[in-house]
């Protein structure tokens, strides 16, 4: 009787921390960036910030959303990869807008040249954008052609999430070569860490597909060796590196 006389609290508050959790999955991934954009936009200075992270975050994203089609997953998953796709496509708008008004006489490059050597260093958003919807329109047709095949859809889902998994893999491979994280922040290492523990812990709770599951944990495994190499390289110092890199160039939540 007591047990049932507490339904009235106990299902509420579980509905509740239900609906931070799915609220901080889905917004969580972007609250990083919101500090750097504004300091973009107060700098006018784009050097700090690597457009690349966009590119990839962007081709993660879009694959994941077509997943999706193929076998549905939890729907703060979704929402989590619409937020992250609207996100990186204002801050290629803002970078790009920033890095044109700063390069003056230069040769402007657009998606239509098709130049290998200027992929994804074009001087207008709308070059950005047109690639963006290029890719998602060769991609969504494969998957409309393959939706039937448990293999391809499994193997997309995989793509999906190791893509996003391997973004802290730059920050530390350039550690190791240069055996130093001078001009690294310890603080977003840290925050990369507790929101990829909570995003794992949150696929493994509600039984998201196991590529979820296994990426989440190899992001877990990236962040902890980054934080292994700020501890040892703080205790045995090295020569420090030429070029320090800014932590948002090489890893996102």
């Amino acid at each position: 009787m007591e047990a049932e006389g507490l339904d009235w609290l106990l299902v509420p508050l579980h509905q509740l921390v239900s609906w931070v959790a799915a609220g901080a999955m889905v917004f969580g991934g972007v609250v990083p960036y919101i500090p750097q954009y504004r300091d973009i936009r107060r700098t006018q200075n784009a050097d700090g910030f690597s457009t690349h992270v966009c590119l990839v975050l962007l081709v993660a994203n879009i694959l994941r959303i077509l997943f999706w089609f193929g076998r549905h997953f939890e729907s703060p998953l979704l929402w989590q990869s619409v937020v992250m796709i609207l996100t990186m496509l204002l801050m290629l708008k803002l970078c790009t807008e920033v890095r044109v008004a700063n390069e003056l006489n230069i040769k402007r490059r657009s998606f239509a040249d098709f130049d290998p050597h200027h992929f994804w260093h074009w001087s207008s958003f709308a070059d950005y954008v047109q690639c963006v919807l290029a890719f998602t329109g060769v991609a969504g047709y494969i998957t409309y052609l393959s939706i039937d095949s448990a293999l391809f859809v499994e193997t997309l889902g995989f793509l999906a999430v190791l893509t996003e998994a391997m973004l802290g893999v730059p920050q530390l491979y350039r550690n190791y070569r240069h055996r130093s994280t001078e001009g690294m922040s310890l603080k977003m290492v840290l925050m990369w860490t507790s929101g990829d523990t909570f995003k794992t812990a949150y696929f493994l709770l509600n039984g998201a597909p196991l590529q979820f599951s296994v990426c989440g944990l190899l992001q877990v495994m990236v962040d902890l060796a980054i934080l292994g190499q700020a501890y040892a390289f703080a205790h045995h110092p090295q020569k420090p590196a030429a070029h320090a890199v800014h932590p948002a160039s090489a890893k996102a939540l």
